[in-house]
C-alpha cells in the first residue's frame, strides 16, 4: 500500500514538472496596439496660425490742422455712413508771445495804424483835387459856350477832372489795403482764450462716418491737437471678415487659389469654413522664434460659412487653419504610427494568425496621422502600431485591447 502511494505521488510530480516545462517552452505573445485598414476619405493639408481682419477698413484722418474735440464715439460703436459723426475739429489756438514776438507785433501795429492815417491823408488830398477839377470844368465850360476858349481847352479840363477821379478810387483802395494791414497785425496780438479756445473761434468741422459698420479703433478720445492728415480713428463693417496667414514658401507653391481650409481653435463651437482667396507673389524673410531666418509668403482666406454662425469673431482674432493640399475620396488609409524604414523602403508589421510579417508597402500621400497605401496591404488588414524593440518578423503578438 506504502508503495502504490509512492508510486503515485512520484506521478503528479513528473506531471507538475513536465507542465511547468511545456508552458516555459511555448513562445511569448507581444502585446501590442493594434489597427485595421479602411477606405475612406483622406486629406493632406497644410497647417498654420493665421489672424481675421476685415477686408475694407476706412482709416478717418484730420483734412485740416486744428483741434480735435473728445471723441463723440468710442470703440465698438455702430456707425452709419454719411450720417454718424465721428470727430469734430475746430480752428487751433493761437500762440503764446514772448517778449520780443509781442514787441515785434506791437511795432508792427503801430506801424500799420500810421500806413493808415497816411491813406487817409491821401484820400482827402484826392477829394480835394477832384473839387478843383469839377470847379475848373464848369468854369472852362462856361467860357467855352461864350467861345473865349478853344475845344481843347475844354478837352483838357475833362481830363483833368477823370484822372481826379481815379487818384481818389486809388486812394480809397489804399485806405482799405492799410486798414486790413492794421487788422492783420493786430490779430497777431490775440491771446490764446482761457476757456480753450481762440476768441471768436468758429466751431466745427464734422467728420461723418465714411462706411456703415463699427468703429474699430480711437487714436485718443481726449481733445488735442491735431495737424492734417492726423489718423483719428477706423471704421469697418465687422462681418466682412478674412484671414490671414503667413505660409513657409515651400508650403505655399503646394496651394493653390481656391483652396478649401478649415477654421480651428477660434474659440466658438466646431470648425469654420473658408477657402484661399489669393496667395502673395512676393515672399519675405522672418526670424523665427528660434532664431532661424525663413522665406514667407501672405496668404488671404474668406470665409464660406455663413456671418451669422461666427458672430464671435471680430478683428484681429487668432485662428488656426487646416489648407487642403490635396483630397481623396476612396483611399486605403494607413495610420502613421505604424510605418517604419526597411532599408529603402517603407515597411510595417502586418498580423496574420496572432504573428507579425514584416511587410514592405508603398506609400503615396501622407497627412499628419495617415498615409496613402497604394500597394503592399489589403482593406481589413491588421497592423501594429508603435512597434517596439520586442516585435520582430514571426513574434506572436497580442491585441492589448483585449487584455482590457
Amino acid at each position: 500500500m506504502a508503495g502504490m502511494r509512492q508510486i503515485l505521488l512520484g506521478a503528479v510530480g513528473l506531471a507538475a514538472v513536465g507542465g511547468f516545462a511545456w508552458v516555459a517552452l511555448q513562445p511569448e505573445e507581444v502585446p501590442v496596439d493594434m489597427a485595421v485598414l479602411e477606405r475612406g476619405v483622406m486629406e493632406v493639408t497644410v497647417n498654420a496660425e493665421g489672424e481675421t481682419r476685415i477686408r475694407d477698413v476706412f482709416d478717418v484722418s484730420a483734412p485740416v490742422a486744428g483741434r480735435v474735440l473728445r471723441s463723440p464715439v468710442s470703440v465698438g460703436d455702430a456707425v452709419v455712413a454719411g450720417e454718424t459723426v465721428v470727430a469734430r475739429i475746430e480752428p487751433g489756438e493761437p500762440a503764446f508771445l514772448d517778449d520780443r514776438s509781442r514787441s515785434q507785433a506791437e511795432a508792427a501795429v503801430a506801424q500799420a495804424e500810421a500806413a493808415v492815417a497816411l491813406a487817409e491823408a491821401q484820400v482827402a488830398i484826392a477829394e480835394a483835387d477832384l473839387g478843383f477839377a469839377q470847379v475848373q470844368l464848369t468854369r472852362v465850360n462856361g467860357l467855352h459856350s461864350r467861345g473865349t476858349v478853344s475845344q481843347a481847352q475844354l478837352d483838357e479840363a475833362e481830363l483833368e477832372l477823370d484822372r481826379a477821379a481815379a487818384t481818389l478810387e486809388s486812394a480809397h483802395a489804399t485806405l482799405a489795403m492799410r486798414e486790413a494791414e492794421l487788422a492783420a497785425q493786430r490779430a497777431v496780438l490775440i491771446e490764446p482764450d482761457a476757456t480753450g479756445g481762440a476768441e471768436g473761434a468758429a466751431c466745427c468741422i464734422s467728420l461723418l462716418a465714411p462706411v456703415s459698420g463699427a468703429v474699430l479703433s480711437v487714436e485718443s478720445e481726449s481733445a488735442r491737437m491735431v495737424g492734417s492728415g492726423t489718423p483719428l480713428l477706423s471704421v469697418g463693417r465687422t462681418g466682412d471678415l478674412e484671414v490671414e496667414v503667413e505660409l513657409l514658401s515651400t508650403d505655399a507653391v503646394r496651394l493653390s487659389t481656391g483652396a478649401s481650409a478649415y477654421v480651428e481653435r477660434w474659440g466658438g463651437a466646431g470648425d469654420l469654413q473658408a477657402r484661399v482667396r489669393v496667395i502673395e507673389p512676393a515672399g519675405f524673410t522672418k526670424i523665427s522664434a528660434l532664431g532661424i531666418e525663413e522665406q514667407r509668403v501672405r496668404a488671404v482666406l474668406e470665409f464660406v460659412t455663413e456671418e451669422a454662425e461666427r458672430e464671435a469673431l471680430g478683428h484681429g482674432f487668432r485662428v488656426f487653419l487646416r489648407i487642403v493640399e490635396w483630397r481623396g475620396e476612396d483611399v486605403l488609409r494607413l495610420p502613421i504610427s505604424a510605418l517604419f524604414r526597411d532599408g529603402d523602403s517603407w515597411a510595417v508589421f502586418a498580423v496574420e494568425a496572432g504573428q507579425a510579417k514584416l511587410t514592405r508597402v508603398e506609400i503615396g500621400h501622407r497627412a499628419t496621422d495617415v498615409a496613402e497605401v497604394l500597394d503592399g496591404l489589403a482593406p481589413g488588414a491588421q497592423v501594429v502600431l508603435h512597434p517596439g524593440d520586442k516585435v520582430s518578423d514571426g513574434v506572436l503578438v497580442l491585441d492589448r485591447a483585449q487584455l482590457e
